[in-house]
């Protein structure tokens, strides 16, 4: 199994489990407005690929290196922009319905959260279905679990952060979670806000 050097990208929607426990009884609009508002997220994610819808949040990937279709940094943080915004337009179509349900009401509670990571990536094939693999794929997934105290960031690995250091806001936090089986984990955090200018 070869590896390859791949940018991954993990778009989160923070307060889910809340959002769709607390709707049992108007659980088709919640169900249709979570998709709807992932459905827009992965539209706006141009030049990534998905690999997979994962309950409330949508894991992409793309070819990170020097050639200049690879990823980098400032792509990441673009296409971060992008899909936060394309949320949040979703989210305020959905609150402005007319439906006064809870499902459809309530979804202005959603956030949008982002982490994002470099590594080396293999790709293995079951029942015909591709699927990324790696300890960076672990990674990226177990750094959804953090102690960021903002609702929108992108939480940056400082794997990704000092290979290709763009022009930040100042309002870069740290964080060092130390994450089971691989340990500590120096990470960067921003408002996605103070990304969109």
């Amino acid at each position: 199994m070869t590896t390859s050097r791949t940018a991954l990208l993990i778009a989160d929607i923070g307060g889910y489990t809340e959002y769709m426990g607390s709707h049992r009884l108007t659980l088709a609009h919640a169900e249709v407005n979570t998709a709807r508002m992932l459905e827009s997220i992965v539209r706006a994610a141009r030049g990534f690929d998905l690999v997979e819808i994962e309950g409330d949040g949508a894991f992409l990937a793309r070819k990170a290196g020097s050639r200049a279709q690879d990823a980098t940094l400032d792509d990441i943080l673009r296409v971060a922009v992008a899909m936060h915004r394309a949320f949040h337009l979703e989210r305020e179509y959905i609150v402005q319905n007319l439906c006064p349900c809870g499902g459809c009401r309530q979804a202005r509670d959603l956030k949008l959260k982002f982490v994002a990571h470099v590594g080396d990536v293999a790709t293995q094939s079951i029942s015909g279905r591709s699927k990324l693999v790696g300890i960076d794929v672990i990674l990226v997934h177990r750094l959804l679990k953090n102690s960021v105290g903002i609702p929108e960031y992108v939480l940056l690995t400082e794997d990704l952060y000092a290979a290709d250091t763009p022009s930040l806001p100042d309002a870069v936090g740290q964080i060092t979670p130390e994450l089971e089986g691989i340990g500590s984990v120096h990470s960067y955090f921003l408002y996605v806000a103070d990304l969109d200018g």
